[in-house]
Protein backbone atom coordinates (compact mmCIF):
# COMPACT_ATOMS: atom_id res chain seq x y z
CA UNK A 1 0.00 0.00 0.00
CA UNK A 2 2.25 3.12 -1.30
CA UNK A 3 -0.25 5.47 -1.56
CA UNK A 4 -2.59 7.05 2.34
CA UNK A 5 -2.14 5.35 5.87
CA UNK A 6 -2.10 1.69 6.82
CA UNK A 7 -5.14 0.79 8.37
CA UNK A 8 -5.28 -0.35 12.07
CA UNK A 9 -8.22 -2.97 12.95
CA UNK A 10 -9.04 -3.69 16.44
CA UNK A 11 -11.21 -6.75 17.76
CA UNK A 12 -12.33 -5.26 21.34
CA UNK A 13 -16.04 -6.89 20.32
CA UNK A 14 -14.59 -10.29 20.42
CA UNK A 15 -15.53 -11.69 17.03
CA UNK A 16 -14.44 -14.63 15.71
CA UNK A 17 -12.90 -13.39 12.57
CA UNK A 18 -12.79 -9.83 10.86
CA UNK A 19 -12.94 -9.42 7.14
CA UNK A 20 -10.82 -6.45 5.70
CA UNK A 21 -10.37 -5.06 2.61
CA UNK A 22 -6.31 -4.51 2.77
CA UNK A 23 -3.45 -7.48 3.35
CA UNK A 24 -1.30 -4.93 4.62
CA UNK A 25 -2.58 -3.23 8.04
CA UNK A 26 -2.15 -2.96 11.91
CA UNK A 27 -3.59 -4.79 14.49
CA UNK A 28 -3.84 -2.64 17.78
CA UNK A 29 -5.91 -5.59 19.70
CA UNK A 30 -8.22 -4.01 21.37
CA UNK A 31 -9.45 0.04 21.80
CA UNK A 32 -7.24 2.08 23.81
CA UNK A 33 -6.07 2.01 26.66
CA UNK A 34 -6.54 -2.11 26.54
CA UNK A 35 -4.55 -2.16 23.33
CA UNK A 36 -1.29 -4.21 22.72
CA UNK A 37 1.48 -3.16 20.56
CA UNK A 38 0.53 -1.73 17.13
CA UNK A 39 1.87 -4.53 15.13
CA UNK A 40 1.87 -4.20 11.44
CA UNK A 41 0.58 -7.16 9.66
CA UNK A 42 1.39 -8.42 5.66
CA UNK A 43 -0.82 -10.99 4.44
CA UNK A 44 1.59 -10.90 1.54
CA UNK A 45 0.01 -13.67 -1.11
CA UNK A 46 -2.54 -15.54 1.45
CA UNK A 47 -5.69 -14.34 1.57
CA UNK A 48 -5.51 -14.55 6.27
CA UNK A 49 -3.55 -14.24 8.95
CA UNK A 50 -3.45 -14.59 12.70
CA UNK A 51 -2.03 -11.75 15.04
CA UNK A 52 0.50 -13.03 16.81
CA UNK A 53 -0.52 -10.70 20.32
CA UNK A 54 -4.11 -11.35 20.60
CA UNK A 55 -4.48 -14.10 17.91
CA UNK A 56 -7.66 -12.28 16.24
CA UNK A 57 -8.19 -14.30 12.82
CA UNK A 58 -7.86 -11.34 9.70
CA UNK A 59 -9.40 -12.43 6.46
CA UNK A 60 -9.13 -10.43 3.32
CA UNK A 61 -12.35 -9.54 1.63
CA UNK A 62 -11.44 -7.88 -1.77
CA UNK A 63 -15.13 -6.56 -2.18
CA UNK A 64 -14.36 -4.28 0.77
CA UNK A 65 -12.54 -0.90 0.02
CA UNK A 66 -8.88 -1.14 1.53
CA UNK A 67 -9.99 1.23 4.78
CA UNK A 68 -13.19 -1.06 5.58
CA UNK A 69 -13.73 -3.71 7.71
CA UNK A 70 -16.77 -6.02 8.46
CA UNK A 71 -17.66 -6.09 11.50
CA UNK A 72 -17.66 -2.28 10.52
CA UNK A 73 -17.17 -1.35 14.15
CA UNK A 74 -12.99 -3.31 13.94
CA UNK A 75 -11.95 -0.15 11.92
CA UNK A 76 -10.04 1.74 14.32
CA UNK A 77 -10.64 5.61 12.88
CA UNK A 78 -8.56 7.51 15.88
CA UNK A 79 -5.24 5.93 13.81
CA UNK A 80 -2.64 8.57 12.99
CA UNK A 81 -2.35 9.81 9.10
Amino acid sequence: MAQGATPHYHNSGGAPRIEIGSREFQCIGALPPHDHPHVYLDMGDETEIVCPYCSTHYVFAPDLAPDRARPPEARYLSAPS
